[in-house]
């Protein structure tokens, strides 16, 4: 398997703060403070060492953590133009355009990257977007690197994307076979628990649901959409009590969730 460069684990590990599996691990205000401090220090040195990749990239990463995607991406268009055969920062603007909410830059992105590296992650990040399209390329990829045989982890991933794909063709036994399948491979793997309870929630099988989001939230107990989604069922069911403490719940692990406070805010209990 391919060594990626150093500064492409390097910018990772500063992209994986903004993109934790966790849920409850949102910047809060002194956080953003210090990207901002961090920005405004990237752009000094930027102005010294104008033509170094990796610092413009641990800018572009820090612009897209404070959500200042345009910005983000001017910086990863200025280092692709020199550079358009580097597999990372390829990758990388495709991780920005999809926070951005791109999705056709980041498949455009993730295109190019692998026509330089076919990397199990790049295979996987265009799986993920066409399975969101409904677009079965999303099953394909996912087939060659489950080929690879890399492990449980890599196998758990493949899995949920399938069930999302499935999921999003409103083949709903098959989409909650292979989450199914993902959750054996990794049990904590914590959006195939919520993607399988919004399948019986979809079909207002309210008690099925509410079962999957309760196993969720014992799995992890700091994971706010666990929480939320066992507000959403109670909701339904007309357990306002119930559904305003889980909403609240989840409000304490993640103050920043805004369809909690909506939701409070139209049930009366803000």
């Amino acid at each position: 398997m391919k060594i990626i460069p150093f500064i492409i684990i390097v910018c990772t590990v500063l992209f994986a703060c903004n993109n934790s599996e966790n849920t409850t691990a949102k910047t809060d205000a002194s956080q953003q403070d210090a990207l901002k401090l961090f920005t405004a220090k990237m752009q000094q040195q930027l102005k010294e060492f104008p033509d170094s990749p990796g610092l413009r990239l641990q800018y572009a990463f820090a612009l897209d953590s404070l959500k200042m995607y345009k910005e983000a991406l001017d910086q990863m268009d200025s280092i692709v133009e020199k550079d358009s055969l580097n597999y990372g920062m390829l990758f990388a603007q495709g991780q920005i355009a999809e926070d951005a909410g791109d999705n056709l830059l980041a498949l455009k992105s993730y295109s190019k990257a692998a026509g330089v590296y076919e990397s199990p992650d790049v295979l996987l990040a265009l799986a993920n977007l066409y399975a969101e399209k409904k677009d079965e390329r999303a099953i394909l990829y996912c087939s060659r690197v489950k080929a690879l045989g890399l492990g449980r982890d890599a196998d758990a991933n493949c899995a949920f994307i399938v069930g999302v794909y499935y999921a999003r063709i409103h083949k709903s036994d098959e989409a909650i076979k292979y989450f199914d399948e993902c959750i054996t491979d990794h049990y904590t793997y914590m959006e195939a628990y919520i993607e399988k309870g919004l399948i019986y929630f979809d079909r207002q099988q309210y008690d099925k649901a509410l079962n999957i989001f309760q196993l969720a939230s014992t799995v992890n107990n700091l994971y706010a959409d666990a929480y939320y989604y066992q507000a959403r069922c109670y909701e339904m069911m007309s357990k306002k009590d119930s559904a305003v403490l889980f909403f609240k719940q989840s409000l304490q692990i993640d103050p920043t969730m805004d369809e909690a406070k909506t939701r409070l805010k139209q049930l009366g209990a803000e």
